[in-house]
C-alpha cells in the first residue's frame, strides 16, 4: 500500500467523526461534506510525516475549514438578522434526511437529530469563533490548547469563547436550555441502548422508566407506526408501554450515523432503526424511521463488544 492510499484509508475511518464535527459547526448536510472534502484536499496535499495523532489533526482541519466557511457565510448576509435555518436531521452524528426537499410535512415533522434543532438554532446565534470552541471542546472534548490556533487566541481566551457559548445554550429556557447538548461518549450511549433492549425484552416496565426521561417523546415516520398509535408518544410510562409491546425481540445495538441506535432485522432484513437522543445518562427522545427511502439515507455499521 502506498502512501496515498494508506492516508485515504486512514481518513475514511475518521469520516463519520469528522461528519459530525463539521455538521454541529455549520448546520447544514450538504456544507458539512464539503467541509469534509476539503479536509481530504489538504491531507492529501500536506506532509503529514511528523503527525502523531491523526485523527486530531483531521479535526483541528476540519475546524479550521468550517470557521472559514461560517465567516464567508456572516459576510455574505445582506442584513444582520438574516438567520441561517439548519437544516432537519433524522439521527445524532450529522446522519440527516437534509437532502429532501422540505415537501413531505411527515419529514417536515421530524426534528429528529440528537444534536437537536433547537441547538442549532441556538448555535447560528454565536459568532463563529465561540461557535468552534464550543462545539470542539464541548461536544468532543478537544483541548483549548489546539482549539487556540484554530480560532487564532491564547488558551486562555479560547476557554473564555467557549465559557460565552454555553452560558448562550444553556440559557435557554431554564431546563430545556440544559439539556440541548447531548451525550457524546459511545460508551455511555451503549450503556444506556443497552438497558432499553434488556427491559424491552424482558417486558420489565419499571427497568424501562429508569433508562427514560420523564417527558422522552418517540416519535413514528408512517412506515413505522402499528395500526391505531398516534405518531408521536409523550411520556415514560406511555413510551415504556409501547416499548414493551414491541418486544425488541429482533432488535440489536447498532452505530447509526456514528452514534448508539438500535436496528431491526429480522433474518437480515432491515425493517427498522431507532435513533436515540440521550442527555445525562436517561433517554430524551427516540426516533422511529421504517421509510425505505430514509433507511437508506443512514449511515450504519454493526457494533463489537
Amino acid at each position: 500500500m502506498d502512501e496515498h492510499d494508506w492516508l485515504a484509508e486512514r481518513f475514511e475511518e475518521q469520516r463519520g467523526h469528522l461528519r459530525a464535527v463539521a455538521y454541529r459547526m455549520l448546520g447544514s448536510l450538504s456544507e458539512a461534506d464539503d467541509a469534509v472534502q476539503e479536509s481530504w484536499l489538504r491531507l492529501s496535499r500536506a506532509d503529514t510525516s511528523n503527525v502523531e495523532n491523526l485523527g486530531g489533526w483531521l479535526t483541528t482541519v476540519v475546524g479550521r475549514v468550517c470557521l472559514d466557511m461560517l465567516r464567508s457565510r456572516t459576510s455574505r448576509r445582506e442584513e444582520p438578522l438574516d438567520t441561517h435555518v439548519p437544516e432537519r436531521t433524522v439521527s445524532r452524528m450529522g446522519r440527516v434526511d437534509g437532502r429532501e426537499d422540505g415537501s413531505d410535512p411527515e419529514q417536515e415533522a421530524l426534528l429528529a437529530d440528537s444534536v437537536g434543532l433547537a441547538l442549532l438554532v441556538v448555535l447560528e446565534t454565536l459568532a463563529p469563533p465561540e461557535r468552534l470552541a464550543f462545539v470542539l471542546h464541548d461536544m468532543f472534548a478537544v483541548p483549548f490548547d489546539e482549539i487556540a490556533p484554530i480560532v487564532q487566541r491564547t488558551p486562555d481566551a479560547a476557554r473564555q469563547l467557549a465559557s460565552r457559548a454555553r452560558r448562550r445554550v444553556h440559557g435557554v429556557g431554564g431546563r430545556e436550555g440544559a439539556d440541548l447538548v447531548p451525550d457524546v461518549d459511545l460508551s455511555r450511549q451503549r450503556d444506556v441502548v443497552d438497558a432499553f433492549l434488556a427491559a424491552a425484552r424482558g417486558g420489565d416496565f419499571e427497568a424501562l422508566l429508569a433508562v427514560l426521561d420523564p417527558d422522552v417523546v418517540l416519535r413514528s415516520d408512517r412506515a413505522a407506526l402499528p395500526a391505531g398509535a398516534p405518531r408521536e408518544t409523550r411520556g415514560a410510562a406511555a413510551v415504556a408501554r409501547r416499548a414493551v409491546v414491541g418486544g425488541a425481540r429482533a432488535a440489536q445495538p447498532a452505530l447509526v450515523n456514528s452514534a448508539v441506535g438500535v436496528i431491526v432485522a429480522p433474518r437480515g432484513r432491515l425493517l427498522m432503526v431507532l435513533d436515540f437522543t440521550i442527555r445525562d445518562g436517561k433517554i430524551v427522545a427516540i426516533d422511529a424511521i421504517a421509510d425505505p427511502e430514509r433507511l437508506r439515507q443512514l449511515d450504519l455499521a454493526m457494533l463489537t463488544d
